[in-house]
Parts: structure tokens; sequence; C-alpha cells
């Protein structure tokens, strides 16, 4: 009554070959786990890009003007609430901002310059940062808040 599958009609047994159809090696390449990886790399850095923009913690005040369009990346000097100042990352004394902000700036006093502060911090320490750095001659300065929400 049972019949075995080798018994079947001779076909499809155990060493018989398919006549006109080979088994050569695909030599075409799949590109589809490559994909698969550069959509997690897209989205972790667009998740982190965000993050590592300035590594000084200051809560910025808030403002109703619109956002400055810039293509190259900016100067960032940084006052916290402390009233410490930052050159990008490193902290600095108030006289020693001019003579580093001439040694990094590539386009001379045209450098585009922002300065980020503290809503808490005071307000006289500001404005001597921002006098050093317009004293100095760069013209290209701008304060940096945050948009203001609601209203």
């Amino acid at each position: 009554m049972g019949m075995s599958a080798g018994q079947a009609g001779g076909r499809g047994g155990r060493g018989h070959r398919r006549r006109g159809r080979s088994h050569a090696l695909m030599s075409e390449i799949n590109v589809t786990p490559f994909v698969d990886v550069m959509l997690v790399l897209l989205i972790i850095f667009m998740v982190a890009a965000p993050l590592l923009t300035v590594g000084v913690p200051i809560d910025l005040p808030e403002s109703r003007a619109n956002a400055l369009n810039s293509d190259t990346q900016p100067i960032t000097v940084s006052v916290n609430q402390a009233g410490q100042i930052y050159l990008q990352d490193t902290e600095i004394a108030l006289d020693e901002i001019v003579p580093k902000l001439e040694a990094i700036a590539q386009t001379g006093y045209d450098e585009r310059i922002y300065v980020r502060a503290d809503g808490g911090s005071e307000y006289a320490t500001v404005m001597r940062v921002l006098g050093r750095i317009n004293g100095a001659g760069f013209r290209n300065v701008g304060l940096v808040t945050l948009q203001e929400q609601g209203s």
C-alpha cells in the first residue's frame, strides 16, 4: 500500500538529475544586508547629531527671532550660570578670549562667532565677553537663544 518516494515514477529520486538545468553558483552581490546596516547607522547618526553640537550645558533663554542659516561650523563662546567662559568646549579666562579667537579664526575677523549664555548668568559677564569680542574687531557675532514656545 505504501509507496516510497524513490519509486514514484522514477522522477525526483536520488541520483537523478534534471535535464536542461544546471545548478551554477550565483554571482550577484546581495545588497540587502548592506542596506539594512546603512539604514541603522543613518538612524543612529540622526539621533546622535543634535547631542554633539556643544558640550557645555547651558539653559538658553527663549526668543521670537528666526533661526540663522549657516553653511560653516561657527566658533562658539559660552557663558554658564556660574560665570565660567568656554571657547567651544574648553574653559578659558576672560583675558584669553581675543588671542584664542584670533588664533582659530580661519576667515579672519569675518569669522562667524556664536555667543551662548545661560538665562541665569550675570548680564555684566555676558556684556564683558561681547565687548572683548567686538573690541578685537570681530563683527559677525550672534547671540544664541531657543525658539519661544507658544504665543
